[in-house]
């Protein structure tokens, strides 16, 4: 029976890619963007308070949440871009958790909506970790938060872009009390134990697509990201050229932006910096030993990002959150390196190496640097003070991926 349900699960996913558009036209589109209530950047809460890092896109045409479908890219589209087509979709397994703040009243039925439009697996099919339900909510306290439409948005888009690009991995969302930092490093212990407990390779990932300005004292916090058998992910944030932590935690791949260019036709074209994407060298994280070999551009200091992912809102993934939030609801077109985090977790779930730990994986991710078949070095685009070029850089890092190997 479970050999039969991966083969349903299997054929699913190529019908939907089948039937998937080859991409969502000509980008980036034109529209405006919306910074989300719980994405703005606060001085005060520096050191205390996370903020999340997505955007919505808002297009001249058609209409952005409600009725209609999606306008981003999709899952299948997105394959084409980082060479994913022919990845072994099977090859993905364990446990990728999702830690974010308050709760998602609305998580699993948008899980499923998604998943049925793109022909993935559903939230209740036994196919995932082995032979386990492919999603479902923890609430890190033991008691269910209350609601916050703003950090469902980004929950609706972790949950949904690691399972699109890890389709066979359990997505499990850790739902934290509030979004002080106390709360979600208490969430991101309880990931953590759940991934090294629960996952039927005892490994997987966590994804942290939150953030906050960096703060003096944040290093005291690093060691929460280093445990055996988990790898931790963080968006760059989007303010270009400027760091969040926990993305330069020396023990977390930190995720970067790019922007992905393509004909009126839909094909892709090139792949470029996006000018949001948060980096640049740590004020107080020295350089960890993975980027000695980048010295001459980190100097002392730890620099972010370390691997990107498209995150232009204008390039944006397509989002299906029925939890209405300043007056958007349905599907949305969702940029900021929100994107990235989850997304690139998937990828390196989907490689199924599963290293040691975050060092192991960066190890490998820097070592493979250079390699074209490994990493698209992304050399245009500016964010903030500084640009992308020949090899690493503190706006797109490696660069993005190409295939599931060198992660």
């Amino acid at each position: 029976m479970k050999r039969f349900l991966s083969f349903l699960c299997v054929f699913a996913l190529a019908a939907g890619a089948a039937m998937a558009q080859k991409g969502p036209g000509p980008s980036p589109h034109a529209g405006k963007v919306l910074v989300p209530d719980s994405s703005r950047s606060r001085p005060e809460n520096i050191g205390i308070r996370a903020h999340t890092n997505h955007l919505i896109f808002l297009p001249s045409k058609g209409k952005p949440g409600g009725g209609g479908g999606p306008q981003g890219e999709t899952p299948q589209s997105i394959r084409e871009v980082y060479n994913l087509t022919r990845a072994r979709l099977t090859g993905s397994g364990g446990i990728i958790a999702i830690v974010d703040a308050f709760d998602y009243p609305t998580a699993q039925a948008d899980f499923d909506t998604f998943s049925k439009q793109f022909g993935l697996p559903l939230s209740t099919d036994n196919v995932c970790n082995g032979a386990q339900p492919c999603f479902r909510v923890v609430y890190a306290t033991g008691s269910q938060p209350r609601a916050n439409c703003g950090w469902a948005q980004e929950a609706a888009l972790d949950i949904e872009w690691a399972h699109a690009m890890a389709p066979y991995a359990q997505i499990v969302l850790v739902e934290a009390a509030t979004n002080s930092f106390t709360d979600l490093f208490q969430a991101v212990d309880v990931a953590t134990n759940i991934v090294q407990s629960e996952s039927s390779i005892h490994a997987g990932q966590v994804s942290m697509s939150w953030g906050g300005g960096e703060f003096s004292s944040e290093s005291d916090y690093d060691s929460l990201f280093n445990n055996s058998g988990v790898v931790y992910f963080a968006a760059s944030g989007d303010r270009g050229g400027v760091n969040i932590y926990p993305s330069v935690s020396p023990n977390v791949v930190s995720a970067g932006g790019t922007t992905i260019h393509r004909d009126q036709h839909g094909n892709f074209l090139s792949e470029t910096a996006w000018s949001g994407s948060g980096g640049g060298p740590s004020a107080y994280e020295p350089r960890p030993a993975f980027q000695d070999g980048i010295v001459v551009i980190v100097g002392s200091q730890r620099g972010a990002p370390d691997f990107s992912f498209d995150a232009d809102p204008a390039s944006g993934v397509s989002v299906y959150d029925s939890t209405s939030c300043q007056g958007l609801v349905g599907w949305m077109v969702f940029g900021g390196t929100s994107v990235s985090s989850p997304a690139l977790a998937g990828i390196v779930n989907l490689a199924g190496h599963f290293y040691a730990d975050s060092t192991t994986e960066l190890d490998t991710i820097y070592s493979n640097l250079g390699k074209a078949k490994d990493f698209r070095d992304i050399t245009s685009g500016t964010a903030g003070k500084y640009s992308a070029t020949t090899g690493w850089d503190f706006v797109t890092g490696v660069g993005s991926d190409q295939g599931t190997n060198g992660k």
